[in-house]
């Protein structure tokens, strides 16, 4: 009667998942939010004994009503891209710079100057961005080489807390991709890439399949989270792929948008070696799954958007201020009478690939309320999403269906709105948290408790009805789609003149 860790350390909060293999269910779940750190406004960082601390929390709470020694292994799904710099002790030297982190601009295009557009994206899979690991160690070693001078590895978010539960530093091949700074068709750090740009290979982390076991727990954490010692601990994956698996997303054909803090579109695929097949304004990832890549369409602001609309309004940070918001955007007609919302606080990747980019609302009056401004951040990101996945098909091929994952799909209003903006059928898998679950499956497999992820998936994942779009809404967002596209070429001169404004 085994059970299955899974922990999800996001952006804004971090889940653990207790599943039931036997069952084939999840038994229990528990989350906790924290904050960015923003110390300047183009800086977003994380303290590390923050996610420790919240991981001790939420692990202790749903294994509190279990039987702990059934605990059979461990998994994680991460925050993708960030850096967290680390002593030759294991201890972190500064706060961890994560994914949505501005300050590297200049580093990014110091990477495609000195390595070229073209061949980095058909080493990498894409070209460097701003919170990328690669482009901020270029940062540091321009503005903070002392500090880089001190580190030993440099490691993503959630490899710091394996190495909390084993004393083992390690990655995993879907994380390293994440970093711009990896061969994607050799698996291997890409020292094409880092050579030119003078960053040493030998403090980057040994990248391991994702259902490899790093490390046992140990003694002394067994006892702060409150479980046996020795289980085995799996590598884990990045959050887009663990997240993949939890929808069953483990072959091509497929395609999932995620509306979580970011806006993610991911489509499996099986990468011709012979061809380039990147696009400069998408990524192109090792999937968690053995011989298998991904393309990626990511947008930076899709939950965080909500989030930081809830917080302006004065809403409380909990779950049921989100419900007041969606039931208010439900009573807002399509279009949200007349106002669009342009969803790039952090900058914005997918397609515009501009750190400067900023977001706005266009058309606002004296008549718009809260629920107005709600229903414009829901369709200002489906829009974004929606530019994200047309460029992901482009590439990937195309499909019938789409699979609805991230918090945002758990509100109905916002999925039916997602459903009627990409005119496509959107489901969701019938178990919830799915990176968590993402997770826990990639420990069982790790474990041998499945042979592999295809019959993890295959025993596991299930979808509820579709969502369909509605012919007619579909059509009134395809002219507000048109007006859309157009907002970003009109304002871009405006938001980077902006941007040096505020810097003087």
């Amino acid at each position: 009667m085994a059970l299955l860790l899974g922990i999800d350390l996001g952006t804004s909060s971090i889940k653990s998942v207790l599943f039931d293999l036997y069952q084939a269910k999840i038994v229990a779940t528990a989350a906790q939010e924290y904050s960015i750190d923003k110390p300047l406004p183009d800086r977003a960082e994380q303290d590390p004994e923050v996610w420790w601390q919240a991981t001790v929390e939420t692990v202790r709470r749903v294994t509190g009503a279990a039987d702990r020694n059934r605990v059979a292994a461990i998994s994680f799904s991460g925050q993708m891209h960030g850096a967290l710099l680390l002593d030759a002790h294991g201890q972190p030297l500064h706060p961890a710079i994560i994914w949505a982190d501005q300050r590297s601009a200049e580093a990014c295009q110091t990477l495609i100057e000195t390595v070229g557009a073209e061949r980095y994206a058909a080493i990498a899979g894409t070209l460097p961005a701003t919170g990328f690991m690669g482009a901020t160690l270029v940062w540091l070693a321009h503005h903070q080489p002392d500090l880089l001078d001190q580190t030993y590895k440099v490691i993503f978010p959630k490899d710091y807390l394996r190495l909390r539960l084993t004393g083992q530093i390690a990655t995993d091949v879907s994380d390293a991709a994440g970093s711009g700074v990896f061969d994607i068709r050799r698996r291997q750090w890409a020292d094409s890439i880092l050579t030119k740009v003078g960053l040493p290979v030998d403090r980057l982390p040994e990248p391991l399949p994702s259902t490899a076991v790093a490390g046992l727990l140990t003694p002394s954490a067994a006892e702060v989270l409150g479980l046996p010692a020795g289980i085995p601990v799996v590598a884990g994956c990045a959050d887009q792929p663990a997240q993949a698996i939890g929808n069953g997303l483990i072959r091509p054909g497929q395609a999932s948008v995620t509306t979580g803090s970011g806006g993610q579109v991911f489509t499996p695929i099986r990468l011709d070696p012979t061809s380039g097949q990147t696009d400069p304004r998408l990524h192109v990832f090792n999937h968690a799954v053995p011989e298998l890549w991904y393309i990626l369409g990511a947008i930076l602001s899709a939950g965080l958007s909500l989030r930081w609309l809830r917080d302006l309004t004065g809403l409380p940070p909990s779950g049921r201020s989100y419900a007041i918001l969606s039931a208010e955007a439900s009573a807002v007609p399509p279009g949200a009478e007349g106002l669009i919302f342009l969803p790039y606080l952090s900058g914005e990747r997918t397609p515009h690939m501009d750190p400067l980019a900023r977001g706005g609302f266009i058309g606002l009056t004296h008549f718009h309320q809260r629920g107005h401004l709600a229903r414009a951040v829901m369709e200002g990101v489906a829009m974004a999403l929606r530019q994200a996945l047309e460029l992901s098909l482009s590439l990937g091929g195309q499909v019938d269906m789409i699979i609805a994952a991230g918090g945002g799909a758990e509100s109905d209003v916002w999925r039916q709105i997602q459903a009627d903006v990409l005119g496509l059928p959107m489901r969701q898998s019938l178990l919830t948290e799915q990176a968590g679950l993402g997770a826990a499956l990639l420990a069982g497999v790790g474990a041998g408790l499945y042979a592999d992820l295809d019959e993890a998936c295959a025993q596991v994942v299930q979808y509820g009805p579709p969502t369909q779009p509605d012919p007619d809404r579909h059509a009134r967002y395809n002219q507000l789609y048109e007006r859309f596209t157009q907002l970003y070429p009109r304002l871009q001169t405006d938001f980077h003149w902006l941007t040096t404004f505020n810097s003087t």
